[in-house]
């Protein structure tokens, strides 16, 4: 069986939208997310909140800015926006899926569902292509989502494993903030500029062409290919400010055909709490 792509493209979402097992979600971050997703969003579009949703936010020390929720919390949480193990889900956000909805992927390939493809170019791409558009809340029946699994699925690392993989030449650590983050030369978010020791800078950036989309899947395997001829999967950690957009680079690299490698989720917005 052919594996499916982690990426569909705007003509393909138009010619599938009917089927009423394709659901979709808008992941828009910021202040004003779901007043402007209530504006303005795809037709069928359901809001997804990354900081209720997709984030059990506590103490940044403990786990970063946007830690996971328990397992059992997030199936709940797929429930009530009606997924089911049948749904085809796709997913955007306003920042070419470099955000939430990368996010979002992550974890729901992290329990077991596979059947879940980012927006190619989001948001605005869609919009620019006469993609449909709709106002106000769309929601789905709520569901009961079935996962067999207790833990997710998908590999991940803690703030110790990243002590220690600094300390190991076998091991690497990626930062995929923009380089004047990595840098230290801004930081707008946390309370600290700067990276982690010996962390290497691949930008999330990177991933897209100069439209918003993202390269080709040659293009990403040849950006990455060192990489992975260097270390072994098992010893690639990503990380970015809160274990958000470095999932855009792991989908990037699922893209690209490789495994999905380690995700730090406290990432710089909890090492700079701990370590500096």
């Amino acid at each position: 069986m052919k594996k499916q792509s982690p990426i569909i493209e705007v003509s393909k979402l138009a010619d599938i939208s009917a089927n009423p097992d394709v659901q979709i979600f808008d992941v828009r971050t910021g202040p004003d997310a779901k007043e402007e997703y209530r504006k303005k969003h795809l037709q069928k579009a359901v809001f997804v909140d990354l900081n209720s949703d997709l984030a059990n936010i506590d103490d940044p020390k403990n786990g970063g800015r946007h830690p996971l929720p328990k397992l059992e919390d997030f199936i709940k949480t797929l429930g009530r926006l009606g997924i089911s193990k049948d749904s085809q889900v796709i997913i955007y956000d306003d920042k070419n899926g470099a955000n939430a909805a990368a996010r979002f992927w992550w974890m729901l390939r992290a329990v077991g569902h596979h059947n879940v493809q980012l927006l190619n170019g989001g948001l605005q791409f869609a919009e620019n292509h006469n993609y449909p558009l709709s106002s106000g809340d769309d929601s789905y029946p709520e569901t009961k989502y079935n996962s067999e699994y207790t833990d997710w699925q998908l590999p991940q690392i803690q703030i110790d494993d990243v002590r220690k993989a600094i300390q190991d030449a076998d091991s690497v650590i990626v930062d995929v903030r923009e380089p004047q983050r990595y840098n230290g030369i801004t930081e707008p978010i946390d309370l600290v500029a700067g990276h982690i020791p010996n962390a290497k800078n691949f930008p999330f950036a990177d991933n897209l062409d100069e439209n918003g989309l993202f390269k080709s899947p040659d293009v990403l395997k040849n950006l990455y290919s060192d990489l992975f001829e260097k270390y072994d999967k098992h010893k690639i950690a990503f990380h970015c400010g809160s274990g958000v957009t470095a999932c855009h680079s792991l989908l990037a690299l699922d893209y690209a055909g490789f495994d999905i490698p380690n995700l730090y989720v406290g990432s710089w917005s909890e090492w700079s709490r701990n370590e500096l």
